[in-house]
């Protein structure tokens, strides 16, 4: 109790003794400052020892089934010689001219569900409190689907038609180019259905047209038709003669790369001999 006291007493009062300081040996520091600061030490990535760092995993993902299926689709069709009247719809619209086309069709989307509901409503109570309802002028807009399009195209209404180049199956619209052409009707493949579909408020859309056009949207039209039409109308012949497909791997690349020069090789030999 007696030694607590003191040393109580004497943290209190400040007078405890001073701390030992250890002198750094001056010859060591010189030492490790001439040589290497920073020594090597040895990872082990055995269990319990030190963890790897983060890497991408994704082949070694077991991907679902749709996942798997499409990216096995997307190399056969690269792989596989495709028919010319297949191969076409590879062949897109550019990226310039295509954001011209989608800022021209947003201007005539169609009324959505909502839109179309309120109307209706009001045209209902306009008429059962005996009243006439103002219809107003037709609204001019984008028609879509392909049955209406197609009818559209054989009685020659359809100004410009835009054509979605992932159709599934891809028998529904591989008969519009040659339609197209044969009526005179500008055309031309876009990426994709799923944005064609946003344009008229669905999922999807396979194929839009324009029949009508406002007399301000008249120029950027006519241009756009100009441009779709040497690109695509007046290029029909060249792309149906154009098969698709047929891209190997970089492996198979190699391989026949290797198989090519060593039959080059024997050939030089050959005649070298003779």
């Amino acid at each position: 109790r007696g030694c607590i006291h003191v040393h109580f007493h004497r943290v209190v009062q400040g007078t405890m003794p001073p701390k030992k300081v250890v002198k750094k040996d001056a010859s060591k520091a010189k030492a490790t400052s001439e040589g290497v600061l920073f020594s090597a030490n040895k990872r082990t990535f055995g269990i319990g020892g030190d963890i790897p760092g983060k890497r991408d995993l994704g082949r070694f993902v077991k991907w679902p089934k749709y996942v798997r299926l499409q990216r096995q689709r997307a190399v056969l069709l690269k792989r596989l010689k495709v028919p010319p009247a297949i191969a076409q719809f590879t062949n897109t619209l550019d990226k310039t001219t295509a954001t011209q086309l989608f800022r021209l069709m947003d201007k005539y989307r169609p009324e959505t569900k909502e839109a179309k509901k309120e109307r209706l409503e009001e045209e209902a109570k306009t008429i059962a409190g005996g009243g006439v309802p103002n219809k107003g002028p037709k609204p001019v807009v984008i028609k879509y689907g392909i049955n209406h399009v197609t009818a559209l195209i054989e009685k020659k209404k359809a100004q410009l038609v835009v054509i979605a180049h992932d159709v599934e199956p891809i028998e529904v619209v591989i008969f519009l180019p040659a339609l197209c052409r044969k009526m005179g009707i500008p055309y031309c493949v876009v990426k994709s259905k799923a944005r064609l579909g946003s344009v008229v408020h669905k999922k999807t859309a396979t194929v839009l047209a324009f029949t009508e056009i406002r007399k301000e949207d008249q120029a950027a039209l006519n241009k756009l038709k100009e441009s779709i039409k040497t690109n695509f109308n007046d290029r029909f012949a060249e792309l149906n003669r154009r098969w698709g497909g047929g891209i190997m791997g970089a492996k198979t690349v190699h391989k026949v790369a290797m198989y090519e020069k060593q039959k080059a090789k024997e050939l030089a030999t050959r005649m070298g001999e003779m």
